[in-house]
């Protein structure tokens, strides 16, 4: 059964196979994961609820520093994801996903992994993912709005990897494949000051 995989160790969950080839524990995770997603037809619903626990860890600064933070222990984090997860009712594939990257102290690398499947499942779809960082959460109209500029660009639906961080200041980051756009208020700041100090 598929479920067995989550009744084993890191090591074992490294064989599970996958449609791209990608290294790395935050890989493995990943792909383990979009394996059982896909063999259960549960892409779409898996993606929804990553992308709710996701919500989660960026609108807590609590919850990132129980993510990333190596003072809490393996069953102090077990403990406080299942509260979480209990909480905001995520279930199913998602739920035990979590709760097993918890389990092998991996919590650290969750926002990687969360990246790693959402790039697994636009390639199953035939789409592009962009990277996305902004200062502020987006609205549903900039979103589309987005998506429908990056498809006029790639020539692809595109699938966006949100990341909010406010220390960028204003605009965007966006990165497609090796391409990347920035029009972040930090980096024009930086290359004013850069500019005055030649000029100077």
């Amino acid at each position: 059964m598929v479920w067995n995989i989550w009744h084993t160790t890191e090591k074992d969950i490294s064989v599970a196979s996958s449609e791209m080839m990608i290294s790395g524990v935050t890989s493995r995770y990943a792909s383990a994961l979009f394996d059982l997603a896909k063999a259960e037809k549960k892409i779409p619903a898996v993606e929804k609820d990553l992308g709710r626990f996701d919500a989660l860890l960026q609108g807590s600064d609590s919850l990132k520093r129980l993510v990333v933070s190596p003072v809490f222990s393996a069953d102090d984090q077990s403990s406080a994801i299942d509260a979480i997860l209990t909480k905001a009712k995520i279930t199913g594939l998602v739920g035990n996903f979590i709760r097993v990257v918890a389990r092998n102290r991996r919590l650290f690398a969750m926002q990687d992994m969360l990246t790693a499947f959402r790039e697994l499942a636009a390639k199953h779809r035939g789409e592009v993912t962009a990277d996305v960082t902004v200062a502020h959460k987006l609205t549903a109209g900039q979103t589309k709005e987005l998506k429908a500029a990056l498809k006029s660009v790639v020539g692809k639906e595109v699938t966006l990897n949100v990341t909010v961080d406010s220390s960028i200041l204003g605009g965007m980051i966006v990165k497609v494949g090796s391409r990347q756009i920035d029009t972040s208020i930090k980096t024009r700041l930086s290359s004013l000051k850069l500019a005055l100090k030649e000029v100077g």
